[in-house]
């Protein structure tokens, strides 16, 4: 009988045990989405008539930020180019920080003549992965496909 008893005990408390955990919640996911903008008003940027943008979104406290505007820059076609370059820092642009809801940098937009951004990166960037964004949304197909398909 006290075995019956011990095995019932054990019993409902696997069935308490399991009800608490199908109620419990789910832990939120590990990684933080952060806030990417679709759309720009090429009026808040430099040479807002340049048929390509690319924004560097930045922080004087953030070393990759350093990092990805010393590759970015040299993107700029200088005034009459193609492509204008501007780095955004959060202090000094800090309305544009906050128009746009930027909430991590380093961020980098690259958007078109009607300010839809076309391809971003977040965090830090390779020179080669920046500039062939740069060039592919430029001119489409004009960067080299996926390394497994070349013989």
């Amino acid at each position: 009988m006290e075995r019956l008893l011990i095995a019932v005990v054990l019993v409902a408390l696997a069935v308490v045990v399991a009800v608490v955990l199908q109620r419990r919640k789910p832990a939120p996911p590990a990684g933080a989405e952060w806030n990417v903008p679709v759309q720009l008003d090429r009026n808040d940027f430099a040479r807002a008539d340049a048929p390509w943008l690319v924004a560097v979104f930045t922080s004087s406290t953030c070393d990759a930020c350093a990092g990805v505007w010393s590759k970015a820059m040299h993107l700029d076609a200088g005034s009459g180019g193609p492509v204008c370059v501007q780095e955004l820092e959060a202090v000094h642009e800090a309305e544009i920080h906050r128009r746009y809801g930027i909430d991590a940098v380093p961020l980098v937009l690259i958007a078109d003549s009607e300010g839809v951004v076309q391809r971003h990166f977040i965090g830090p960037v390779t020179a080669t992965d920046l500039w062939a964004a740069v060039a592919e949304v430029r001119e489409p197909g004009s960067t080299p496909g996926p390394c497994e398909n070349h013989d």
